[in-house]
């Protein structure tokens, strides 16, 4: 892949604005692990033929290489992914899963691919539940074995190449090969985060202690980091398929990791790893303005969210509304509270639980709850779309270490891919050079609330419930518009939401959308990101009754715009991502 490792922090590291993170004493959320690593400027990047755009340069030139070899936007999203799964290990690898949305040009087919992990045919409601029957303490679920579901990403993988791919699936890993076996620059965003010691299981957890503090020192800026036990299962898996990871040697050392681990052992079986299947499923979509919005169906709870949201702000005239302004963070506030309350109570794993989505997405029972929204804040109930379902409220954590790509090939189709471990450096335990994820806390800790079950409870094979939204928009005669994603948690819905109205309604660029400072409301209080123009609407916001706070709030968006048969790709600077073209430099130094 010749990476050019000469220098290249001499090149790109004056453009990063790094907090010191020794000296930082602000309260982390618990649920906001993936904390803020400073700014980098983005500018847009057009595109004539081909687009990637992903969180980390490596990444993206991994999605670029394999688009200029004629490969499809599914093998540039695989190489993709690959790459992250070595050089941004915090936030999503091959111990992972993933939603990918994948659009067919030629046949003008919308299909997604779930590669969400299960939980293990051992386990049961009573899994983050102490003796006395109560839910664990949070740090006590995330941290160790419990936590692991069976990885979904490489068999959605396999299932979406064999079917989309152009380039032979050996091809795909050669990238990831060589930066593994070459060794990879370690970023301040890396480094940052394992500064700042969100996860206790780096540091408690054996395996992943000597990986990111060799000789019990931590990994510097600009160090190279090699990584060879992930370049040889890469290796195994590129010449054998898929067994080589999900049977054999390498899920016998996964077992024995989660079922051993030194924190909170597991139940993942090497039966559990050899029967996951994932799933092709029918993306949900509604109609927002004079275009077409899709997203992922449940388990993701995001996709139908993200939707719902817009539904709602269809009834009022955003486009009228000053971007950001007072009365459009105020109107978004409340989509988004009805939008968490019907997701609260209705979504989860629709093989197990009966989830009313095309109910939720009806355009009557919508414009029912738009009138919800009113000129002061307010908490929203969930509202009541079927009439015959009765669940409690979740309590999962769905802690937001996530990674989004966003991919154009040169024959039109598209990828819009997030994936994820769930907490930043997932479950901790690590086997042959990757992070097994601890997405078994997005199932709600409780199976019981006030006599009434929780539909996102654990249950044995099912998928927990996921907040990832990866979005595609077609204008009105089917062809593409916009793909965009994020990482974030449940605040990945607002992310997304926001991005949308302000390409459709605002008539931003993609870029200058993801540009915006970021607000969420997640039925609780309003949030606006710390260190931006909008901290000045919040006395407005506080006499409307909100509760405001001022965080970071740290998305990770990234989308490709289709505008006149030109593409241009968008990276949010909270995050180190760029996008790439076949106009930008194949040869160019990677920078952060």
């Amino acid at each position: 892949m010749h990476f050019k490792l000469n220098s290249l922090f001499a090149i790109g590291l004056c453009a990063v604005s790094l907090p010191s993170f020794a000296q930082q004493t602000t309260q982390i959320e618990t649920r906001e692990p993936e904390a803020a690593t400073g700014l980098i400027h983005k500018k847009v990047v057009q595109g004539d033929k081909y687009m990637v755009a992903a969180a980390n340069p490596y990444a993206s030139k991994a999605g670029q290489q394999i688009l200029a070899q004629g490969g499809s936007a599914v093998d540039a999203a695989i190489a993709t992914q690959l790459v992250l799964t070595l050089v941004e290990p915090q936030s999503s690898g091959i111990g992972g899963g993933t939603f990918m949305m994948y659009y067919n040009k030629a046949n003008n087919k919308l299909t997604s691919f779930d590669g969400r992990e299960t939980a293990p045919a051992n386990a049961d409601e009573t899994l983050f539940l102490d003796k006395h029957g109560k839910a664990v303490k949070w740090i006590e679920a995330v941290v160790g074995g419990r936590s692991v579901g069976v990885p979904g990403i490489l068999h959605a993988f396999a299932s979406a190449h064999k079917q989309y791919g152009t380039l032979p699936w050996e091809a795909l890993f050669k990238p990831a090969i060589e930066l593994a076996e070459q060794g990879f620059v370690v970023s301040p965003r890396l480094h940052g985060l394992l500064a700042r010691q969100l996860n206790p299981g780096v540091l408690s957890m054996p395996i992943i202690n000597e990986y990111f503090y060799p000789n019990g020192k931590l990994i510097e800026v600009g160090s190279v980091k090699k990584n060879q036990p992930l370049a040889d299962l890469y290796k195994d898996i590129a010449k054998q398929g898929i067994d080589a990871f999900y049977k054999g040697e390498n899920a016998k050392q996964m077992v024995n990791a989660v079922q051993h681990s030194k924190i909170a052992p597991g139940k993942l079986s090497v039966q559990d790893l050899a029967d996951y299947k994932s799933k092709e499923r029918d993306a949900v979509c509604i109609q927002y303005r004079a275009y077409n919005v899709c997203s992922m169906a449940p388990p993701s709870s995001g996709g139908v969210a993200v939707l719902q949201m817009l539904g709602l702000l269809e009834h009022k005239d955003m486009s009228a509304l000053k971007p950001n302004g007072e009365k459009a963070i105020h109107y978004f506030s409340q989509a988004s509270r009805i939008a968490f309350a019907d997701r609260d109570m209705y979504m989860g794993d629709p093989d197990f639980t009966q989830v009313p989505t095309q109910e939720l997405l009806n355009k009557d029972y919508i414009a029912s709850r738009a009138k919800l929204i009113t000129e002061t804040d307010q908490k929203a109930v969930a509202g009541n779309p079927v009439g015959y379902l009765s669940y409690a409220m979740d309590d999962s954590y769905e802690l937001p270490s996530t990674s989004h790509v966003s991919i154009v090939d040169s024959k039109g189709n598209a990828v819009s891919m997030t994936s994820s471990i769930e907490m930043a450096f997932g479950s901790t335990v690590m086997v042959n050079g990757f992070i097994l994820n601890n997405q078994l806390t997005d199932f709600s800790l409780s199976p019981r609330k006030n006599g009434k079950l929780v539909a996102n409870r654990v249950e044995a094979g099912k998928r927990p419930r996921s907040s990832m939204s990866p979005v595609m928009v077609f204008n009105k005669d089917g062809s593409l518009r916009l793909i965009v994603g994020s990482p974030g948690g449940s605040r990945i819905i607002d992310y997304v939401a926001q991005v949308v109205v302000g390409v459709i309604d605002w008539n931003l660029s993609a870029q200058d959308a993801i540009n915006l400072p970021r607000t969420t409301n997640r039925n609780d209080y309003t949030s606006l990101e710390k260190g931006t123009t909008i901290e000045a609407i919040a006395p407005a916001l506080t006499k409307r009754g909100h509760n405001v706070r001022i965080i970071d709030l740290n998305s990770g968006l990234h989308a490709v715009e289709v505008k006149n048969n030109t593409l241009y790709g968008g990276a949010d600077p909270r995050r180190e991502g760029v996008a790439l073209s076949d106009l930008t430099d194949n040869n160019a130094t990677i920078k952060f």
